[in-house]
């Protein structure tokens, strides 16, 4: 029985999609604008000899029509395309289900970009319910700005940050030490359940550590309360056909645990690289790892820092053998993403945009997948490989990575 692996490159897009003009992301290309960036800035051409063998810097050109600002490029030996995205929005749920076959089609509830944003009624019934003495923030903010600018008034008063974005999200910052871990796991639960019949996303802890200002930072002990996607996913299937759905750091949250057998957390991007290969080494037949690289979205692309963002696929890209290396015969590497989020856009918000769709097996050779009308046709293809039965979403694509391995041919 196979194995698959879904590496979540998150927010690496590679072309703004047909509908960018609706989004206000026309030109967006995240892959491309980091690569020039990061060109501009050094005078090198970033070497991404394994993504580019995968078929990554293939897939863009052929998406977002420019150029691809390599060196050491190689010649894909897998099966690569792109992907638009079916969804309502460029939000991290709707990415993430609609990969696993089930796509939002239904509108997000959504702040108002005023100040203050949230329904003072909400207000009022999270700091009765929780015990808080108020909340700081109430506005549109950056994570990392607003720490800066309300980090300190928050540890004085014990009042938790409360800020959104362009997203269907509420997001609480506290810090560990003088509010408690805990404590903002239990305002967070309060704030979910509120928020439910406004139909918002997701509720995300944010907590931080640090003295003052010059040194406040975010920890890896976020975590996320996404609503339950509409209907069974990829991953609820499998799941209960007895295989394993092994969650890498923030899937679980973001599928609220449904569907998932296993669960690990790690900080950071070589953590999250190191665990997959170390969950690779030990996963059973029938089973699907599943691992979300935060980092190139929440420390680069919210960031705007194009040249951190290059520098950090720099890393995955140079641990990617190790990956590559642990594939069995009949394993899949899935390397995708969920939307994009170009560091060289305006603002700080994620930009509609195809995604690639990279997969690889041991033996294969190149096999062009062109445009894929949905991100779907990743979870129908996963489905096609675990023999479960057809999701109502996708085009799989299986047929396709089996009649160009090497030895079917």
């Amino acid at each position: 029985m196979a194995r698959a692996i879904i590496l979540m490159a998150d927010s690496l897009g590679i072309g703004a999609a047909p509908d960018a003009e609706k989004f206000g992301d026309v030109g967006a290309n995240t892959f491309a604008h980091l690569l020039k960036a990061y060109a501009d800035e050094t005078g090198e051409h970033l070497a991404l000899p394994n993504l580019t063998r995968l078929g990554l810097a293939d897939a863009c050109e052929a998406a977002g029509k420019e150029p691809c600002l390599v060196s050491d490029r190689q010649a894909p030996t897998g099966a690569w395309g792109y992907a638009k995205e079916l969804s309502s929005g460029k939000d991290t749920p709707s990415g993430h289900w609609e990969m696993a076959g089930v796509p939002v089609l239904f509108d997000w509830g959504y702040f108002p970009n005023t100040q203050p944003c949230f329904p003072q009624e909400f207000v009022d019934e999270l700091i009765a319910r929780s015990g808080i003495p108020g909340i700081l923030g109430n506005c549109y903010a950056s994570g990392t700005t607003i720490l800066e600018q309300l980090g300190e008034e928050h540890m004085k008063t014990g009042m938790p940050i409360c800020y959104t974005s362009v997203d269907s999200v509420f997001q609480i910052a506290a810090h560990e030490e003088s509010f408690g871990l805990e404590k903002l796991y239990q305002v967070c639960e309060i704030a979910r359940a509120l928020l439910d019949e406004m139909n918002i996303g997701r509720v995300i802890a944010r907590p931080f550590l640090g003295s003052n200002r010059d040194d406040f930072a975010r920890t890896g002990n976020r975590r996320d309360y996404s609503v339950l996607p509409p209907s069974p996913t990829l991953l609820d299937k499998l799941s209960q056909d007895g295989g394993e759905v092994i969650s890498i750091g923030k899937i679980a949250d973001i599928y609220a645990h449904q569907g998932i057998t296993q669960k690990h957390k790690a900080p950071g991007l070589m953590n999250l690289l190191e665990k997959t290969s170390e969950v690779i080494a030990s996963a059973p037949d029938h089973s699907l790892i599943f691992t979300n690289l935060v980092d190139f979205d929440e420390k680069y692309g919210h960031r705007r820092n194009a040249v951190g963002y290059a520098t950090a696929l720099k890393e995955f890209d140079d641990y990617l053998p190790t990956i590559l290396n642990q594939l069995q015969s009949d394993d899949v590497l899935i390397i995708t993403a969920d939307h994009g989020c170009d560091p060289t856009a305006a603002g700080t918000d994620h930009t509609r945009e195809y995604v690639p769709v990279l997969a690889y097996q041991p033996g294969m050779t190149n096999t062009p997948l062109g445009e894929r009308a949905s991100f779907a046709d990743i979870g129908q293809t996963l489905a096609q490989w675990f023999n479960l039965p057809a999701l109502e979403y996708g085009d799989g694509f299986k047929d396709e990575l089996l009649a160009n391995k090497k030895g079917n041919q």
